[in-house]
């Protein structure tokens, strides 16, 4: 069940980010107690403020620093896993540390460091307080260690020899070599950009000009190198080893591609991130819990999968005509196979499948989680192509999922709305229609649940005005698109199909005065003062994002 929700939110293309509640701010101080420069650790982690701030920075030469909220929820998620990064970076070599400050305390530091949510993450780097890095790694463990490694050695390794290259290129399943003539140039400072932020990549350097002879080069180039896995009987993987002296094609799929740096255009760090992410996975995917990650971090707008049953040699064999269509849209389709009797069985109902269903083709597009049903019954390579171009060329209509409403869904005081229902309700030309679409597991939902019904009690007997809900997870909207939980929207009463975002304080009293004013809120008066108010630290502000998980 939690795969299915983390997986949702995959292909939901659900942005994540900080802790959308406002906290409270405290005190920075406790009564009687007087915070000093002392360095003091919680499970590995130094605890920090704004006593103790300046020493932390002059003691520790990488230094991660997590701003978080006692109450936010994605910090206590966070909280095992960074803690036990602190411990296996402090064992390593106890160059890079990891230290936290609770921002609803430690006011000063929060606006100094411009935190406006939580967790907020930030590198600092010898001492430099002006100037930290935002982080951008994975939020687990691993992922904190490794982005820390890259930043306490070389992001790439120089490469002296054929030797040295050769060891390096077989020392790893999938390896980067930027060949440069000029290592200060702007294309290999650009390689080296890519090379310290794309932590699960292992990166090498070369300008010897016997490493261009020996790998067929004239020019700068960036060489991914990979050991190609392909299809065996049985749903196995065979090994095929790079073939490392002799020049390929720019585009292939047996071990190596290239890319050579345009003289005119240089090298760009975010198309060549792009390319590698898009390169560096196989052709077609097997979606798995160690490429799950692979596969959501690729950002190809296009997923195109094929859910079977591999205890079954005749849909084992419908692979072939699947792989041979991928390299058509490699870059704008993903192909991923998923098996409905192993780890993708718990994805199915987010596609509306059953087992049964195998086999079945489905392309998602990314951007809006509009999901397209191939319904003929040919898996031929030819067939499949086709079918994906008609719908990058909008062609196809989506396939809806839409749940069964309730038997009494219109009796109760929140009207529970499913997909095949939502029409004649959000505008029906008679009724202000005021919507939540939710998320069963969301916490943000959960917690506004109860003054939701309240609002929906209050407004029962309102001819004119409806309250209701949607559980976006099960029905999905031809033209409205849910990016985040809860969503509220107002549909006002005439023609015109209007919708109008909900987008203030989600408490009774609020949405009242949103709906008694037609779908806004009055303005309110401003606040007159006799005399300016006294300076102090402000409050960092918390923008509303979408929960993750």
């Amino acid at each position: 069940l939690v795969w299915l929700l983390v997986l949702s939110l995959a292909w939901l293309g659900l942005a994540s980010g900080g802790e959308e509640e406002d906290g409270t701010v405290v005190a920075e101080e406790e009564e009687g107690n007087v915070l000093s420069d002392e360095l003091r650790e919680e499970d590995g982690v130094l605890v920090l403020h704004e006593h103790n701030f300046a020493r932390a920075l002059r003691e520790h030469r990488l230094l991660l620093v997590e701003f978080y909220a006692p109450w936010c929820g994605h910090c206590q998620r966070l909280a095992p896993a960074f803690a036990q990064a602190a411990t296996e970076l402090r064992n390593e070599s106890g160059l890079a540390r990891l230290g936290k400050v609770d921002a609803t305390a430690q006011v000063a530091l929060a606006n100094e460091f411009g935190i406006t949510s939580y967790p907020t993450l930030k590198l600092f780097r010898d001492g430099n307080r002006t100037h930290p890095l935002a982080y951008t790694g994975r939020m687990d463990a691993e992922g904190i260690v490794r982005w820390m490694q890259r930043r306490a050695s070389p992001s790439a390794t120089l490469l002296q020899d054929t030797d040295t290259a050769a060891t390096f290129v077989s020392s790893q399943d999938l390896v980067v070599i930027g060949f440069f003539k000029d290592l200060e140039s702007e294309a290999a400072q650009a390689f080296y950009e890519v090379a310290s932020e794309v932590v699960d990549m292992t990166f090498g350097v070369a300008k010897a000009a016997e490493l261009f002879q020996a790998y067929g080069l004239s020019a700068d180039t960036v060489c991914l190198f990979k050991k190609v896995r392909g299809w065996q009987e049985g749903g196995g993987a065979i090994l095929v080893l790079p073939s490392l002296h002799q020049p390929l094609p720019q585009q292939s799929d047996e071990g190596r591609t290239d890319f050579p740096v345009d003289p005119a255009r240089g090298l760009g760090a975010a198309e060549l991130t792009r390319l590698l992410r898009v390169h560096s996975l196989e052709l077609v995917m097997e979606f798995t819990n160690e490429t799950s990650d692979q596969i959501f971090s690729a950002q190809i707008p296009h997923h195109m999968l094929l859910f079977l049953n591999k205890s079954s040699s005749v849909q084992l064999a419908l692979r072939d005509g699947f792989r041979a269509a991928a390299s058509a849209f490699r870059g704008e389709v993903l192909f991923v196979v998923v098996d409905v009797t192993g780890y993708g069985a718990d994805v199915l109902p987010f596609f509306g499948l059953t087992p049964a269903d195998a086999p079945t083709l489905c392309l998602v597009k990314m951007e809006n989680n509009r999901k397209y049903r191939m319904d003929q019954d040919a898996f031929s390579d030819t067939a499949i192509r086709t079918f994906i171009q008609a719908v990058l060329d909008g062609k196809v209509k989506p396939r809806l999922l839409s749940a069964e409403p309730p038997e009494d869904w219109d009796t109760r005081p929140v009207k529970v709305l499913v997909g095949k229902t939502f029409e004649q309700v959000a505008f029906d030309e008679t009724k202000n229609v005021f919507v939540k679409f939710y998320a069963p597991w969301c916490s943000h939902c959960q917690a506004m649940a109860a003054a939701w019904e309240e609002l929906g009690e209050r407004y029962k007997d309102h001819e004119d005005i409806v309250i209701a809900e949607l559980d976006s997870t099960a029905n999905e909207l031809e033209n409205i698109t849910i990016s985040g939980f809860p969503t509220l929207h107002y549909f006002p009463a005439g023609p015109g199909r209007k919708m109008v975002e909900y987008k203030n304080a989600r408490d009774v009293e609020t949405f009242s005065k949103f709906l008694e004013n037609g779908g806004t809120l009055p303005e309110e008066p401003p606040a007159v003062s006799k005399a300016p108010p006294t300076p102090g630290p402000r409050t960092p502000t918390h923008p509303r994002a979408a929960p993750s998980l």
